[in-house]
């Protein structure tokens, strides 16, 4: 009966919303970090110091990756209504296959508001320290590593718009 009981509370508490829960746990200091190169649909190359200026949410993610995938609408409304020239949301691909799956993927599902880019899966796990996918990474404006997050999340929550207007707001980032 204890069990039943303990089993009941913890379902209970993980079917309910937190009440004002951040998207991701954020550090107590900046850290600096290093950036794989990468590339746009036009072929050039890029890196996160491209970025800097702004608040960037880096997300690492394969269309293969079932959570990459679910998460991807979220991101694309979070880009939607937050995107500007103090945030961004930064789609980085491991895909071999190349664009066109990537551009096939975001038709199927209606991305609009995001911009795929591509990146070798091996440069892209060692320089960011990758463990799973999808992984996101908040970048302040001085390109230095902030948050992360291992694991797929609701990024357009009402929590989560909260979240980062608090993080766009913050000068200091």
């Amino acid at each position: 009966m204890k069990w039943f009981v303990a089993a009941l509370i913890l379902s209970t508490a993980l079917s309910t919303p937190a009440l004002a829960r951040d998207p991701m746990p954020l550090y107590d200091a900046p850290q600096e970090m290093l950036s794989p190169p990468f590339v746009d649909e036009a072929g050039r190359k890029l890196t996160l110091d491209d970025f800097r200026g702004k608040i960037i949410l880096l997300n690492v993610w394969a269309t293969w990756c079932v959570p990459c995938r679910s998460e991807m609408p979220t991101l694309d409304a979070l880009q939607g209504q937050l995107g500007s020239d103090q945030f961004q949301v930064v789609e980085l691909s491991i895909d071999e296959a190349g664009f066109p799956v990537i551009r096939r993927f975001f038709t199927e599902i209606g991305i609009t508001h995001l911009k795929p880019y591509l990146a070798d899966s091996l440069r892209t796990f060692a320089a960011l320290a990758v463990v799973g996918l999808p992984t996101t990474i908040l970048i302040d404006r001085k390109g230095r590593e902030i948050g992360r997050l291992v694991g797929p999340a609701e990024w357009n929550s009402p929590d989560s718009i909260a979240f980062f207007q608090k993080i766009i707001a913050t000068k200091e980032n």
